[in-house]
């Protein structure tokens, strides 16, 4: 068995491509626009989907708004270094919520960013 994607629903689903392919380096791997149920699905990830889990965002096309709810947690990505994926983060626009630093109780070093519609990313480094 293999995760195959996760799904997040967006509002606007170019602001959210922008985010994940110029923001998080991801690829935008395909996309599909299915008209009679007015919605359109984007994958996105960091490789083949073959071998990689994606990133499903589903973009309903009369929806203009979207409870998170708080049963969601976070997305966590593998990254280098989490004090420079935040800075470059920053730097191309992105929204940093939670510094780069050790995690409460722990020495785990992690930051949290935010995406154009709240949904919150884990940046960790396995070093």
């Amino acid at each position: 068995m293999r995760l195959l994607h996760v799904m997040l629903r967006v509002v606007d689903l170019e602001r959210s491509i922008k985010f994940y392919t110029e923001v998080l380096g991801m690829k935008l791997l395909r996309r599909k626009d299915f008209p009679e149920g007015k919605f359109t699905l984007a994958f996105l990830g960091y490789g083949d989907e073959d071998a990689h889990t994606a990133l499903e965002l589903t973009h309903n096309w009369e929806t203009k708004e979207y409870e998170l709810g708080t049963a969601y947690g976070h997305i966590a990505i593998d990254v280098p270094d989490v004090y420079k994926a935040c800075e470059e983060i920053r730097h191309r626009g992105g929204k940093v919520v939670r510094e780069a630093g050790p995690m409460k109780h722990g020495s785990t070093i992690l930051a949290f960013v935010e995406d154009p519609d709240g949904y919150k990313i884990e940046l960790l480094s396995k070093g």
